[in-house]
């Protein structure tokens, strides 16, 4: 077997560059939208779809693409992709990332180029996850499939951001679309899978489950593109009491787990805790006439999805370098930060709503933020660029 050298061990295995990349889109685009909401810098393109089109296709698509490259084909018992595949496709990722931060500034025809080869990129990626499904030997694909389709509203919800562009109207529709059915579907249909294995859960799994909260999001998505609350309301309450129910059903002690394990159990109950949450904001937008300033929105992308990115993005990083997955004192502090991040920023979207005059926590947020990601990056940049040694 022929030894990685430090030159050719960064593109060795799939989560590296993407890992990598995802780290260093999340410190860059978030400094560019804070900068921008204070009027220091001034983009060239809407705000809305800056933030939301960076976060959810240049920063946790990256993190996912790393993650499922690695993991999917071990899920459906099927070879290895191969490393040009993917490294083309990391290449043209880094390159859409370029371009779309050239668009924001001073450019309609970079920020097109850049989405349309993000988005030729996410056909790529899913051409490949679509061969391993069907190539693949396990006899139990389900969750594949539910990974697979996720992956595929990602694709047209990239496709109707590329429209947005044109169409305005239609905006509204991507960013739900692309949020709900793919990020927040996504993350959960891996975390179901891995979760409980991780965690030795010997509870017999619910064959209907995943089925139920996939017909709940997409739900959700049209009555959250509807502006219907009252309804969104009830989804909600159905979403965080079921889900709720079923994980406390797995029986996965949270408080008698090593730190690398727990963090992924938060990350689980940050789930139904923040649509049980939504459901409350929701209630009161509407009987005090205001707005919590997409409380909802954060809670879910920080609270669940960004502790479950870590978690696993951790766990993948150490053991994939031939290390044991165990979080030092370090992982666990920036772990526990990741609340600190939620809160910060759940506190500014309840100060825009009462009109408390707090702005400053905008800037502690993005600042907690950009922070988080700088020490995660730094603390496993030479193991995901040299296979080092912790």
């Amino acid at each position: 077997m022929q030894t990685q050298t430090k030159e050719n061990y960064f593109l060795s295995q799939p989560h590296q560059p993407f890992f990598l990349l995802g780290i260093t889109n999340a410190i860059v685009m978030i400094l560019i939208f804070a900068l921008n909401y204070k009027g220091i810098l001034t983009l060239h393109v809407d705000v809305l779809i800056f933030h939301s089109y960076s976060l959810i296709f240049l920063v946790f698509t990256n993190f996912f693409t790393g993650f499922i490259f690695t993991t999917f084909p071990r899920f459906n018992q099927a070879t290895v992709i191969e490393r040009k595949y993917y490294t083309n496709i990391f290449y043209a990722n880094v390159l859409a990332s370029l371009l779309f931060l050239g668009g924001a500034f001073n450019s309609e025809i970079l920020l097109f180029s850049a989405m349309l080869i993000s988005s030729i990129s996410q056909f790529f990626i899913i051409l490949k996850l679509r061969f391993i499904y069907k190539r693949g030997m396990a006899v139990d694909k389900s969750d594949s499939f539910w990974i697979l389709n996720a992956n595929y509203f990602g694709l047209f919800g990239n496709v109707l951001f590329i429209l947005s562009l044109f169409v305005p109207i239609i905006l509204p529709s991507a960013i739900i679309l692309s949020f709900y059915m793919y990020l927040i579907f996504l993350a959960f249909s891996v975390g179901q899978r891995m979760i409980p294995f991780f965690s030795h859960s010997f509870a017999q799994k619910n064959e209907n489950f995943v089925k139920i909260i996939f017909v709940l999001f997409v739900l959700k998505s049209i009555f959250a593109w509807a502006d219907i609350k009252s309804v969104q309301i009830l989804i909600d309450l159905l979403l965080g009491v079921y889900m709720f129910i079923e994980f406390k059903r797995w029986d996965l002690h949270p408080l008698q787990s090593p730190p690398i394990l727990w963090v992924l159990h938060l990350a689980l109950f940050w789930l139904p805790l923040a649509f049980l949450l939504s459901a409350l904001s929701l209630t009161a937008e509407i009987f005090l006439d205001t707005s919590f300033y997409f409380l909802n929105i954060h809670l879910l992308a920080i609270g669940f999805l960004t502790t479950l990115l870590m978690g696993f993005g951790t766990r993948v990083t150490l053991g994939h370098s031939g290390q044991a997955p165990q979080a030092d004192k370090l992982a666990t502090k920036i772990f526990l930060s990741i609340q600190i991040v939620v809160l910060l920023r759940a506190l500014y979207s309840i100060n825009v709503a009462f009109g408390w005059g707090l702005n400053f926590l905008f800037d502690i947020s993005f600042s907690a933020w950009i922070l988080l990601f700088l020490v995660w990056g730094g603390r496993y940049f030479k193991v995901l660029v040299f296979g080092s040694k912790l």
